[in-house]
């Protein structure tokens, strides 16, 4: 099976099933015409992103890793008028664009970026009380993505559903003498996923428009440290 025929299916049921709304298709424009790495979810993996946002009945959202804010509106979508959205990014440009693209969806009001390393901004979110959040989406740089998610459970309530996009690499994942960094860090991801008792996950295969990839859910069962010895 070929890229093609997963963009080819991509590209079917998003017209009949998925239908993103129009402020999407604009963002997709906008970040590309930004020069932004088409990197975002899909259409697709969007809206699976948006039910299990409903389905958690999600207030408080968690997002790493902004870029156009593709994500972040099909998340922020999912709000009811008293919830919140926090979305950490690094990039100064990405945030612009995803401001703009957020504004344009009719959430900003639901949305705050905050720019910066996630790792220097998780322990401010941290202090300042701004969890437990319902839901946290983990999609930026995977070299750091286990210190990610051991902040993302300081930052996490029992029901908490955590989950981490592009973790399959094409299948690099099985590659111990990879020298690939991002597949270093998710190796050291699913090292810790296999020891962590506060958590129980899986991980998806995904093909599509994306090529060949897969995402990690976690379903926070403890926020209590456990003993891991």
């Amino acid at each position: 099976m070929s890229e093609q025929i997963w963009s080819a299916v991509d590209n079917y049921l998003n017209e009949l099933v998925v239908r993103p709304h129009k402020t999407l298709e604009a963002a997709t424009r906008a970040s590309t015409d930004a020069g932004l790495p088409a990197i975002a979810v899909s259409a697709s993996q969007g809206k699976l992103l948006h039910i299990l946002a409903r389905l958690q009945n999600a207030r408080k959202i968690l997002e790493i890793g902004t870029l156009g804010g593709y994500s972040t509106i099909w998340l922020a979508s999912a709000l009811k008028e008293d919830g919140k959205l926090v979305s950490l990014d690094i990039d100064e440009r990405h945030q612009k664009v995803a401001a703009t693209n957020i504004a344009h969806a009719g959430l900003s009001a639901l949305v705050e970026l905050r720019l910066g390393s996630a790792l220097d901004l998780l322990p401010h979110l941290h202090e300042e009380g701004a969890g437990p959040f319902d839901l946290i989406f983990i999609d930026a740089d995977k070299e750091r993505i286990p210190e990610y998610f051991l902040w993302s459970l300081k930052l996490a309530r029992t029901g908490t559903l955590i989950i981490v996009d592009n973790v399959v690499r094409k299948g690099e994942v099985i590659d111990a003498t990879s020298e690939n960094t991002s597949v270093h860090g998710v190796r050291r991801f699913n090292e810790l996923l296999a020891t962590e008792k506060r958590v129980t996950a899986t991980t998806i295969q995904t093909v599509g428009s994306k090529g060949y990839d897969g995402m990690t859910l976690a379903y926070v069962l403890s926020v209590e440290a456990s003993d891991q010895a």
